[in-house]
């Protein structure tokens, strides 16, 4: 459980405190007003990651140097800041310098939000990331491995472009870099996705409350074995002097009834497959890791029926802490503010509500 959350100089914030309930704690406010970014900066001191932006320079308030983000997690005092390529992340007054240590020490996220519908109308790059967010908080070591793999593959590309006679010798010194490190990156995401499927599909017909049929699979771009993938398109990546192959090339498969959810899904039953994909994760945290993780739920429940959003609100992981946005409470029940915090944010300025 995170109790206390300070930040300064994040994003539109000079300076914020507030507590959050163990249960549900709620942000209430128009547009730009800094919601989401209250849970961007949960999701940077849990993670290290912003599910917004790939630069930390942009999390930095106009006209200020540096921001920092602390919090109190199960009592443990943590603090992530960063100015330019600086970085601190620090438990209890101690310093860690290396981040696979630094989140040993913190809690597991589910971010869910409106644009999670890309998760199925939009390219497979977004299903890749959100394959890599869980990975990486299930194993410490995938991390690393996907960084790895990331500068491989750009030094691998760019000897792929500079030549018009690739000198192969070279690219293969990258190349096994691109096997070692993507052979662990590919086995896992797969990994992830077996025990996703079953949470998936049974969410899928929980929340729509219809006798729908979520498949997911995930899909290598070349043959299972990777190093034999690379050889076999080697002469296509001659002439294309691309990487045409690994895991930045995998897919994550959608399928609803047996067919393609990105074009033949309603658009009610692809906000319904994005939910059930982001609850989904949270279940199979738990399940693995034996806790809950946070809950981040940005400004979805004014954009479902009723129907869907007590279905939803049923489907999530009793036991985890919601931290939730909205502009409004007109679709909050009385069971749904029951023992939760509240919060207003108008110009910067934040005041309990309840």
């Amino acid at each position: 459980m995170l109790s206390e959350l300070r930040l300064s100089n994040f994003r539109c914030f000079e300076s914020f405190d507030c507590s959050l309930e163990g249960g549900t704690t709620l942000f209430v406010g128009e547009n730009a007003q800094g919601k989401t970014s209250i849970l961007e900066s949960i999701c940077m001191l849990m993670r290290l990651q912003s599910p917004r932006s790939n630069k930390v320079i942009d999390q930095i308030r106009f006209g200020a140097e540096v921001f920092s983000i602390e919090g109190t997690l199960l009592g443990k005092r943590i603090l992530f800041s960063a100015a330019g390529p600086r970085r601190r992340m620090m438990v209890d007054n101690e310093a860690f310098s290396k981040r696979k240590e630094y989140l040993m020490e913190t809690g597991l996220v589910v971010w869910i939000g409106n644009d999670d519908i890309d998760l199925v109308r939009g390219g497979s790059e977004s299903r890749r990331r959100y394959l890599d967010f869980g990975a990486s908080q299930l194993n410490a070591g995938y991390l690393p491995a996907l960084r790895a793999y990331t500068r491989a593959l750009r030094a691998r590309n760019f000897l792929l472009k500079r030549d018009s006679n690739p000198c192969w010798d070279q690219i293969d010194s990258y190349t096994k870099l691109l096997v070692l490190h993507g052979s662990i990156i590919a086995e896992q995401r797969s990994d992830l996705v077996s025990s996703l499927a079953p949470f998936a599909k049974e969410l899928q017909s929980e929340v729509s409350g219809k006798d729908e049929f979520l498949a997911l699979h995930y899909r290598r771009s070349g043959d299972d074995d990777l190093k034999l993938a690379y050889e076999q398109s080697r002469e296509a990546e001659s002439k294309q002097r691309v990487t045409l192959v690994g895991p930045h090339r995998d897919e994550l498969e959608l399928s609803i009834n047996s067919l393609s959810a990105s074009k033949f899904a309603s658009e009610g039953q692809q906000r319904t497959i994005a939910l059930s994909l982001k609850i989904a994760q949270s279940h199979v945290l738990r399940k693995h890791k034996g806790a809950d993780p946070i809950l981040l739920i940005d400004d979805i429940f004014g954009e479902l029926d009723s129907f869907r959003r007590n279905r939803l609100l049923s489907c999530l992981p009793q036991g985890a802490q919601r931290i939730i946005t909205t502009t409004s409470l007109g679709w909050a029940s009385d069971d749904c503010l029951k023992g939760s915090r509240c919060y207003a944010l108008e110009n910067g300025s934040i005041n309990e509500l309840r």
